[in-house]
Order: C-alpha cells, then structure tokens, then sequence
C-alpha cells in the first residue's frame, strides 16, 4: 500500500514555543506570504474550572471581558478592532476558553494590546453585570428550542456521572441568577493568570517582533484572588446501558443518541484510532452505518459518528435522525455492528479511504492562520502544541489489529449512554 504521507513530506511542528519569564506561553509560526495575524488567546478557564454552584461562570465571563477594562470603556475595543478593519470573537468549552483576533500585520501592534488589557484587566463593571447576564439568559432559552442540543446535553449528562463534562457550558438559570460581579471578578482574577495563557500568533509577523510585542502587552496582570476549587475526578466507562427518553411536543423526526466514554488526550494514539473508527462507521456515503442504515436498508433519514477529543475523559458518539418507529431496531442494529467492529478485522479498503480522509482533513485544517492558531492552541491546553504535528503520522501507522483492540476497549455495544427524543 502506498504511503499516505508522501504528499506532505515530513511532517513537523513549524512553530516555535516560547516560555516567557512571567510563565506564559507564546507559539509563535512566521508565514512571509501572508499579510495579516491571527493572535488566538487561550485560558484554562473552561466549564471544568467552575466549582458546581458556579456553573455558567466562565461562559458568562467570556461575555463580560468585552465590557472593558479602566482603560477601554464598554465598546471600545470593538470599535478599535473594527475601525481597521479587523475581526475579534471569543468561545468557551470545557477544558478553556479563547479569544482571538485577525487583523492585517501592520495594525496588530495597535490591537494586540487592546485585546490583551480587557483579558488582563476586565473591569466587570456592575452596570454591565445585569444586562450581560441577560444576554447569557437569552441564548439558554434560545438552546432549548434546539432538540439536537437538548438530545446531545442529557447524553453527556447520562454518560458523565462524576466529571463536570456533564454540565451546560451555557450553565442553568437558576444558579446563574445567584451569580454576583465580585464573584465573576473573582473567577477572572484566579484564571487569567500567566501560567493559565496561551497566546498564538501566526501569520505575517517575525519570531523577535511577536515575542517582543507579547512580552509587552501581557505584562501587568491583575492581583491573583483564590476561588472555591472543583475537584475532577476521572470518569469511569459506564457498566451498564444508561437509558434516558425525552418527549418534546413539536420535533419532525426522532433522535437517537449513543455515547461513550473516551481516552485521555495523554493516551493520542488510542483516542485517533478512536477518531479512525469513527470515520469507517458513519464518515460519509461510503461508511458502514450510512451505508446501511440509509441508503440500503432506509431505516434513518441520517446517521453519523463522532470522536470529541478532550483533556479528560474524551467522547465518542453515534447520532441518528429517524422514523420514531425505527428506534428500537436501529438501536438493536448498531449494537450488532459494534460486535463486528470488536470481532473482525477492517478490510484494507475500508482502512486506506478512512485514513486518506484523516489525513487529506488534516491538511485542510491547516490552511489558514486562524486554522494554525486553532489547532495549536486546541492542543497546547489538552496536551501540547507539539502532538498536534503527531496526528497524521499516528494515523498512518494505525493498523487494523489495533483499531480491532481499541474498538474492543471502549466501545461496548453493551455499556453504553443512550438518549432518545420522541414527539409528545
């Protein structure tokens, strides 16, 4: 079998890390060609960092550091951003949250520092605080109006029993009208710290230039306050099928759901093969259950597979759209596709298509300078920046005997969470 790999020659991490004085990180990639930065900020400050009582917090936070700092009034630094013709947004998950900005190269010295003091020095004013919280209120409401995230959140709450991968990023309501603005100022002042921070630049900007822009815009951090701590534990595979149905009153077709608990990003090539599997079971036309389930035997109107990597207990996960009455059948039938995943070994065929569509992803995910940032970034927090290098290699060398090991490892066609959304 030809080697997938000879189109990229050899595969490296072409960034450099930094560790600076104050412990904060910076990777940095010079692309000469291209004409604009990307500065991506990374805090380990997501869903997992929030004591259960706060849950919502570091989502709401993501919000209120755009309200500005003593220096930046509530607007302004969009108004910056904007007015050169520059773009800035942020995300909160589970094991962080970032912030990044785009911006042509010659005004990032103008930017970067403005995106650095409202992370360092977000004033939380409390002027803000009831109306931002309103706002966090409004996208709860707006998510329940989706069944897909209401199927995909009681998975995770029936899948995870003990770790925080269980909660809402979002948060819940009620907990979130307890939250006050000294306590969101206290939850910034414990995690935006520099040993939490990553900062990726990567674009048209030398390796000295970024170092020394970094070094000063992400100097004077505000006073570290200490915050309730939640206690991770790692969580176990289920023993059992969980099972939870839920009946919304206005859905056009059921939803099936299953899931299981994953690898440790420590463990990156158990938790590939488990993105590879997910790719030979439901990653497009030609994979087992699409072809199956869909276009043979027409028991789902779609059906796909997933591998979520995680800094902990990672996720894998079966979603099917379907005829109410094809629920128990479909679910009976992935069980027994499962059994032939951890009975027999995947043909050649099947292996080489899965694989050439990982890699060929791969190289498309790296396009951009945002791409770059993203994937750098992603896996600085979950394990380092170096591994995100590892992921075609270890893809390549996979072979069918350890998919088969892993397969039988983790997914249990008799262990298992499982959702289904039915109509009223």
């Amino acid at each position: 079998m030809p080697r997938l790999l000879e189109s990229l020659n050899t595969v490296r991490f072409l960034a450099e890390t930094h560790k600076l004085d104050n412990g904060l990180t910076l990777i940095h990639q010079y692309l000469p060609a291209t004409p604009v930065v990307v500065a991506d900020v990374w805090v380990k400050a997501g869903t997992t960092a929030e004591p259960e009582a706060w849950s919502g917090m570091a989502h709401f936070l993501e919000h209120a550091i755009f309200k500005g700092s003593p220096n930046l009034k509530a607007g302004e630094f969009d108004w910056i951003i904007e007015n050169v013709g520059g773009m800035a947004n942020a995300a909160t998950s589970y094991d962080y949250a970032h912030f990044y900005l785009t911006t042509a190269t010659a005004h990032i010295e103008q930017t970067l520092p403005c995106l650095a003091d409202i992370l360092l020095h977000a004033s939380i004013p409390d002027e803000e605080f009831d109306r931002e919280r309103d706002v966090v209120l409004e996208e709860i409401h707006s998510s329940y109006d989706d069944p897909d995230w209401i199927a995909f959140q009681t998975l995770c709450q029936t899948l995870y029993q003990h770790h925080p991968y269980k909660r809402s990023i979002l948060g819940e309501k009620e907990l979130l009208m307890q939250h006050t603005p000294d306590r969101l100022r206290c939850f910034h002042r414990a995690y935006y710290q520099p040993e939490n921070m990553t900062v990726v630049m990567i674009g048209g900007i030398e390796s000295q230039t970024a170092r020394s822009l970094v070094e000063s815009s992400f100097t004077e951090f505000s006073q570290p306050r200490e915050c309730p701590l939640e206690v991770v534990r790692e969580e176990p595979s289920a023993t059992a099928i969980r099972r939870q149905e839920l009946r919304l009153p206005i859905i056009e077709c059921a939803r099936l759901l299953m899931g299981w608990v994953g690898p440790n990003a420590s463990d990156l090539e158990e938790a590939i093969a488990l993105d590879l599997l997910s790719v030979i079971l439901a990653g497009g036309r030609c994979s087992r259950l699409v072809r199956e389930f869909r276009e043979e035997r027409q028991l789902v109107l779609d059906i796909c597979s997933d591998f979520s990597l995680q800094k902990d207990s990672s996720i894998f996960t079966i979603n099917a759209w379907l005829p109410e009455e094809h629920l128990n059948e479909v679910e009976s039938l992935l069980g027994t596709s499962l059994w032939q995943l951890q009975n027999f070994l995947v043909s050649e065929l099947e292996l080489t298509r899965a694989k050439r569509q990982l890699i060929n992803n791969y190289i498309f995910s790296m396009e951009t300078p945002s791409q770059l940032a993203g994937i750098y970034g992603f896996y600085d927090i979950v394990s380092s920046a170096e591994d995100s290098a590892l992921y075609p290699q270890i893809v390549e060398r996979l072979s069918a005997v350890q998919l088969r090991a892993v397969a039988r490892r983790y997914l249990s066609p008799e262990r298992y969470a499982i959702t289904s959304l039915r109509s009223c």
